[in-house]
């Protein structure tokens, strides 16, 4: 698939995210990979954004778009997706700057955060935890 014809793929699944609960992207994602980051089974048989380790990732519901308000323990207990400083935006993952000055991926303007519950890569123990935090799921995925 050419660049101009991914871009494409890539809003009309963006606009997928945004109004469905799941993000569907087809062949797009079918070497697993989007950028610097995964798609790992998980939740009998759903796919999830996950980080490069495997690790599935999650969005805080009460978070603002574009701004992280989960700092301190419940830094600890949801580490954020911390970007590296030669780190770029691109498709749709930008890169946000928390509160302690750290910078931070989101996706979908949504800060992307790990859970301390997940041990293993594929896991997703952080699953609606407080009816607030939810994995991205990759609805329509070929493995």
């Amino acid at each position: 698939m050419n660049w101009k014809a991914r871009s494409s793929a890539i809003a009309v699944a963006v606009a997928i995210f945004l109004g469905a609960p799941g993000v569907s992207l087809g062949e797009l994602m079918a070497d697993n990979n989007i950028g610097r980051f995964t798609v790992e089974t998980v939740l009998n048989g759903k796919f999830a954004l996950a980080d490069p380790d495997g690790f599935t990732l999650y969005t805080y519901a009460k978070d603002p778009d574009f701004k992280s308000i989960c700092n301190a323990a419940c830094a600890t207990a949801w580490p954020p997706v911390v970007a590296q400083a030669s780190d770029r935006p691109f498709e749709s993952f930008s890169v946000i700057l928390r509160d302690d000055g750290q910078p931070q991926w989101a996706f979908a303007g949504k800060p992307l955060y790990r859970s301390a519950n997940d041990t293993a890569k594929g896991q997703a123990n952080g699953q609606d935890i407080d009816d607030a935090w939810t994995i991205i799921e990759i609805a329509a995925h070929e493995m």
